[in-house]
């Protein structure tokens, strides 16, 4: 198993990426500390991994941006399964008051900040040093392929979140390189989801969008999943600061 022996904190969770993470990231032999503010979500996800053979899960809820929370669910993850190898910082929030700087509410803009760049911060302060205590391991940051390129429907919090990731991941990287910590961070196409789905008005806005994917579909969390779970384990030992794209290709896509 790729993960085996190994401890993952995971944030969000409680649904999507973070729910298909726990999961899958279990099933490969690694210890589970599940985050989320949303309780009840939460229990689901920490039933799911429990149904594993290999389902050794610690779910703690709590709020990513508090930093009191982001503490105690690092140390009840160490103090239950001994240690700290991984640290997947999925956690994040893409408001629907989200818009370009011309319209955006300061309300908006810094609860965005918050989830998505603070609260990687936080995790990364509580965590890293258990990461170097265990001897080393790996840190996967959630940013985005929107941090990359610009786009004509403006989500300029969220943009502004993910790139601020990208910056701190190349800049954590370096600081802890030497103690046999890797950090890198994924940058997600489109992922579909009830959201995502929510947002096409009709079939023809969806195929529109479609139409800009060389591979001519959505992304699934498990692509990303995937992807995280290379970054987690030791087959990534020589790569850190990496911005890992995997978005079907729309990134590279000039018409």
């Amino acid at each position: 198993m790729r993960l085996a022996g190994k401890t993952a904190l995971i944030t969000g969770a409680g649904s999507g990426m973070g729910r298909v993470a726990s999961v899958m990231f279990a099933r490969e032999g690694a210890s589970i500390i599940a985050t989320d503010v949303n309780e009840e979500g939460l229990a689901a996800t920490a039933a799911l991994v429990a149904e594993g053979a290999h389902g050794n899960v610690l779910p703690l809820s709590g709020d990513v941006t508090r930093e009191a929370d982001v503490a105690r669910w690092v140390r009840e993850g160490v103090a239950r399964f001994g240690a700290l190898h991984v640290l997947y910082n999925n956690a994040g929030i893409f408001p629907d008051a989200d818009r370009g700087v011309l319209e955006m509410d300061e309300a908006t803009y810094h609860r965005t900040l918050d989830v998505n760049l603070k609260g990687v911060m936080l995790c990364c302060k509580h965590g890293i040093p258990e990461i170097v205590r265990a001897g080393g391991g790996s840190v996967v940051n959630i940013a985005s392929f929107v941090a990359l390129v610009g786009c004509t429907v403006p989500q300029d919090a969220y943009t502004a979140s993910k790139g601020a990731v990208l910056a701190l991941t190349k800049s954590l990287a370096v600081q802890f390189g030497r103690n046999h910590v890797r950090v890198n961070a994924i940058c997600p196409g489109p992922i579909l989801t009830p959201l995502l789905a929510d947002l096409f008005p009709n079939e023809e806005e969806k195929m529109k969008r479609l139409n800009r994917i060389p591979l001519g579909r959505f992304g699934l969390p498990e692509d990303i999943v995937y992807a995280a779970m290379y970054l987690a384990s030791d087959e990534s030992a020589w790569m850190t600061g990496a911005e890992f794209v995997v978005d079907g290709g729309i990134s590279v896509n000039y018409f």
